[in-house]
């Protein structure tokens, strides 16, 4: 059975996204109900972001010559106009969470170490595969971000949820970017799966560990039952359901391609909902008239 495949946006934009602003009166447990674990791992995702974002496009930069395909290359200036971006706005977002109590600075400089570590041990094919295979993480969540009224409240306070929502369209606009560029210089099948299989444990294993040492520096985990009830509460959550792990396993399969899962209609309402006509984060774009 042939599955119909996504057609990636030809144009890919970058937004001028601005939110440092709205960041000043988040306070520290912002997620919904003023949820502990919910909060913790919403700065352990973003401290990631900033210096991710910095590696995903030297990744495809590196790449960026032996691009033929005027579409790819149009793709790939919006991918790279996108990335930074987010990882400005990301860092903006981390600073405020430091200054409430998060290590999410110290998460940021040990997620950069990491990362060049690893532009320094590995080949930039192999760097290019990790891109991709995390792209397909981000554009996953982004895609359950989008479609799922519960994840999107699960923010809590507005500036959050802007910051988070906006991304997930952004990540879902160029889920294919990264992955068609390895396609189109010749990366080997063998190792597209074997770098997913490897980067699902350790982005797994990091986030954990991030939000244990972080909750470990949060008198709020010590409260008497709040970490058991928010621990009954993330159960719940998509984000633990077999169906989204399902879709990143996806990605594993011989001749996979990110567009295989559609999300052309996301795209087209979020476009709409955000930035068109009076849509609700027009005012955030640098140079709008409420900004």
């Amino acid at each position: 059975m042939t599955t119909e495949r996504s057609q990636a946006p030809q144009s890919i934009p970058t937004r001028r996204v601005q939110l440092e602003a709205s960041f000043e009166d988040v306070p520290r447990h912002f997620a919904e109900g003023n949820d502990l674990l919910l909060s913790h791992l919403t700065v352990s995702l973003s401290s990631m972001f900033p210096d991710g974002e910095e590696f995903f496009v030297r990744s495809v930069r590196h790449f960026r010559d032996r691009i033929e395909d005027p579409v790819l290359k149009r793709q790939v200036a919006g991918f790279i106009g996108q990335e930074a971006v987010h990882g400005r706005e990301h860092r903006a977002f981390n600073e405020r969470m430091e200054e409430l109590g998060y290590p999410a600075k110290h998460f940021e400089r040990m997620t950069a170490r990491f990362l060049k570590l690893r532009e320094k041990l590995l080949p930039p094919i192999a760097n290019l595969a990790a891109t991709a295979a995390l792209e397909h993480f981000t554009a996953t969540l982004g895609a359950l971000v989008l479609s799922d009224e519960s994840v999107r409240a699960s923010f809590g306070h507005p500036a959050v949820r802007d910051l988070f929502v906006w991304h997930a369209l952004e990540e879902t606009e160029h889920k294919a970017v990264a992955f068609d560029v390895y396609r189109a210089v010749g990366g080997p099948e063998w190792l597209r799966i074997l770098t997913m299989r490897t980067m699902r444990v350790l982005f797994v294993v990091g986030v954990v560990t991030q939000m244990l040492v972080s909750l470990a520096q949060d008198p709020g985990t010590f409260q008497r039952g709040r970490l058991r009830a928010s621990w009954r509460h993330l159960r719940t959550t998509p984000l633990l359901r077999r169906a989204l792990w399902q879709e990143l396993r996806a990605y594993d399969r011989r001749g996979f391609h990110p567009s295989d899962i559609p999300t052309d209609d996301l795209v087209e309402t979020w476009r709409a909902r955000l930035f068109g006509e009076g849509g609700s984060m027009v005012d955030k774009l640098a140079g709008s008239q409420a900004a």
